[in-house]
């Protein structure tokens, strides 16, 4: 692969930093000891900007290039946040924080950055600056909501945005996107029953909970079915159903879970309408009390086509023609980088990392063999944007 020389010559370094992260996952914003190494690097970079503390344990560090006076600020991403899942790799750089690991690949996205920072700050070969936004609480919370709330946008005036995911069982060192839609977006539904027990063997003197939590579970898969156009995308899955402790007691209550991934706004409207009439109607059916709490959560991913077709002809700079895939197609998972790409244009990539554990997956590791090609895109991206000599690209290193 087509690699900066410079990344060559920093594998060793990143994969490095990459175990260490590794070895102290941290969750959700509790991210305290890697925003530390993260602020510490920069600073060692020589960024000339580096603001910890925002979106609570977010880091962002700015590199000016060799002519700031003109030009854009680009914003890289990476996310920094663990899952709390018992680690069963085996390595030697395992987690030890029990209970805790890096299941999402995220030490290895937090690596890459890292590792073009470092050459950023060293090269300069762009104008205008770059933003490197280290973020918290990807995995549950929305982090990267919270920072864009607090303004990272406005404060630092980025006009662009872009960030990378590794793709377990995709071919090393693949890119995959998609103009457009990307990933979904995640709601997820809480369905709390409230009827009357007693004793199994007496059901006319109870108003029974398990018989309305079946029908309701039923019923919700009629919204995917019967109420949607069958090209729109549209998941919506029963997860939970938690109720009684005894085979002849009818219990008193009754919980159903579940999620809802969605693309386009009109359709999620569509679902909340259609769920909370039919948690009324059949409670109205079955004589219980049932309450829907319906929480809206991430919006879907949405690539800007231009900036997508940008980052794909620096992908195939780093990669080769044939290792990049522009038109992959959407997918039903989610991302909180939605929220910066709703905040200002971007692109999300994949890059695959090869035969490895499924992400989420307690035998999960991050494949260190990608990271220069990461590194490299995310340099190559800010250097082709903004290059030293308007409409001439700059040698690579």
């Amino acid at each position: 692969m087509p690699v900066k020389n410079r990344f060559a010559e920093l594998q060793a370094e990143i994969t490095a930093w990459r175990r260490d992260l590794h070895e102290n996952p941290e969750i959700l914003f509790e991210t305290h000891r890697t925003s530390a190494l993260v602020e510490e690097k920069l600073k060692e970079f020589g960024c000339d900007e580096v603001v910890s503390g925002i979106g609570r344990t977010g880091v962002v560090g700015v590199i000016k290039g060799k002519s700031d006076t003109a030009g854009k600020v680009i914003g890289l991403r990476a996310d920094m946040d663990a899952l709390p899942i018992p680690e069963e790799t085996g390595a030697e750089y395992a987690s030890n924080h029990a209970g805790n690991m890096h299941a999402c690949g995220h030490d290895g996205h937090t690596a890459m950055l890292l590792g073009a920072a470092k050459y950023l700050a060293e090269t300069r070969n762009f104008r205008g600056r770059v933003a490197l936004i280290f973020q918290p609480a990807e995995e549950a919370i929305g982090g990267a909501r919270i920072m864009v709330e607090e303004g990272i946008m406005e404060r630092f005036g980025i006009s662009e945005v872009y960030a990378l995911h590794n793709a377990p069982g995709q071919p090393e060192g693949k890119f995959l996107t998609t103009p457009g839609p990307l990933m979904a977006a995640v709601d997820t539904f809480h369905i709390h029953i409230k009827g009357q027990g007693g004793h199994a063997a007496m059901p006319h003197e109870t108003r029974d909970p398990v018989m309305a939590a079946c029908g309701i579970a039923q019923a919700i898969q009629t919204i995917v079915s019967r109420n949607h156009y069958a090209l729109d995308d549209l998941v919506v899955s029963v997860t939970q159903i938690h109720t009684g402790s005894a085979d002849n007691v009818i219990p008193d209550t009754a919980y159903i879970n579940g999620t809802v991934r969605t693309f386009d706004k009109g359709v999620q409207a569509m679902v909340i309408r259609r769920m909370q009439a039919i948690v009324d109607g059949h409670a109205a059916s079955y004589d219980v009390e049932a309450e829907l709490d319906y929480e809206v959560g991430y919006p879907a991913t949405v690539n800007d086509p231009d900036k997508t077709t940008f980052a794909a002809e620096v992908a195939r700079e780093v990669a080769g023609e044939n290792r990049v895939l522009a038109e992959a197609g959407r997918e039903m998972g989610a991302e909180d980088f939605s929220y910066m790409l709703e905040a200002r244009p971007g692109a999300y990539l994949f890059l695959g990392q090869g035969d490895s554990a499924g992400l989420h997956h307690p035998d999960y590791d991050f494949n260190d063999e990608v990271a220069p090609v990461g590194a490299s895109f995310f340099a190559r991206l800010v250097e082709k944007a903004q290059p030293l000599r308007q409409g001439a690209e700059m040698e690579q290193a």
